[in-house]
């Protein structure tokens, strides 16, 4: 048996989380070069990084001193432009590191997170690093979520109400109102943010009326820092003060606290190219759904969720990939035959239409 006996029981069939693929390792293995391939799986900017931020990181002196641990400058900066106490703030190398320290604080073994599927897969896969159990509601036909089987799902062991919104990987909003029906029953309603940007619909005003709401945003999306890892969680004081607590010590390192604050430098720059992107979201969808074998979702970010009818849609991903375009499949229960697409450039949607029109005739 050797050391695999030590593992904890709970994870010796534990899958993890599947990422997208990096460029890099498909090289020699596709028909384009590595320079020349599209990556619309992961719903990066393909603008990038304010310009300032790479000035910045480019005249940096002190890389060999440690990062402010207790982020003081870098949670004054999100508060400023979250509109929210910077108490109440706290950065992670990601959300998904927040998402993970929330579930470690909240859930003991055998208590329960409700998860309205599908959606972002962190969910799933931290509260089962945790030993929490899984409550999964399934979205109706139109991935909304059944307000009424979650509330009827809450039970004394309930520690956290997960709603990414816009969700991921399909795209639409929850409304407001079915949140705050969320938040009426106490339990605390983690809302994920990542594309608020893109859908400017915001939960945030109502932090301060309910103290068992929790907001995640990132700076992956919109600044187009998703190499650089930073996101930012707004929590009930006394939670901020716990996930400051419990972090692994210096979590956001150097390069990406210059990164945030040259970005927010830069609202207005950023911001234009969202606009961009928003602009060609709209663009792309019109030319998928003149795609037949294609049902296009209505969408509130930067992504594009679709059904592949009458084609495979695990063989489709890899023809893409093969043809130098990444997309994202997901092999999960209800969304095996669909695709989602990152928004990219114009050139991006140009070169993705014309290969799906040649493979699927």
């Amino acid at each position: 048996m050797g050391i695999e006996k030590l593992i904890r029981k709970e994870l010796v069939s534990f899958g993890g989380y599947s990422a997208a693929a990096s460029p890099e390792v498909l090289e020699g293995k596709i028909e384009v070069a590595v320079k020349d391939i599209i990556k619309i799986d992961a719903n990066e900017n393909p603008y990038g990084c304010s310009p300032r931020v790479n000035k910045a990181l480019a005249h940096y002196p002190q890389f060999n001193i440690y990062p402010d641990d207790g982020q003081e400058k870098l949670r004054q900066s999100i508060a400023g432009y979250a509109g929210a106490d910077m108490k109440r703030i706290v950065a992670g190398n990601g959300s998904n590191q927040l998402i993970d320290l929330l579930i470690r604080l909240l859930v003991n073994p055998g208590d329960e997170v409700i998860n309205c599927t599908p959606t972002f897969g962190i969910y799933s896969f931290s509260t089962k690093l945790c030993n929490g159990i899984l409550v999964e509601i399934p979205r109706d036909d139109n991935f909304n979520i059944d307000i009424a089987k979650v509330k009827a799902a809450i039970t004394p062991k309930t520690k956290i109400i997960f709603v990414t919104n816009p969700n991921n990987p399909t795209g639409n909003l929850t409304p407001q109102k079915d949140i705050v029906t969320l938040l009426d029953t106490g339990v605390p309603v983690v809302v994920d943010e990542a594309y608020y940007e893109f859908s400017r619909q915001t939960i945030m005003p109502l932090i301060g009326k309910y103290e068992n709401l929790i907001v995640l945003r990132t700076f992956s999306k919109w600044a187009g820092l998703a190499g650089l890892r930073v996101g930012y969680g707004v929590f009930p004081e006394a939670i901020a003060d716990f996930i400051l607590r419990i972090k692994i010590p210096y979590n956001v390192n150097v390069a990406a606290q210059v990164a945030v604050g040259e970005s927010l430098r830069d609202v207005d720059y950023l911001l234009a190219s969202v606009q961009k992107l928003i602009a060609e979201r709209e663009r792309l969808a019109a030319q998928l759904q003149k795609i037949s074998w294609l049902r296009v979702y209505p969408t509130q970010s930067n992504f594009i969720f679709c059904r592949v009818q009458n084609i495979n849609a695990k063989d489709l991903h890899k023809q893409l990939q093969m043809k130098g375009i990444l997309v994202r499949y997901f092999d999960q229960p209800r969304i095996q035959d669909c695709i989602r697409f990152s928004v990219g450039k114009p050139e991006h949607t140009d070169a993705l239409i014309k290969t799906l029109r040649e493979i699927g005739g």
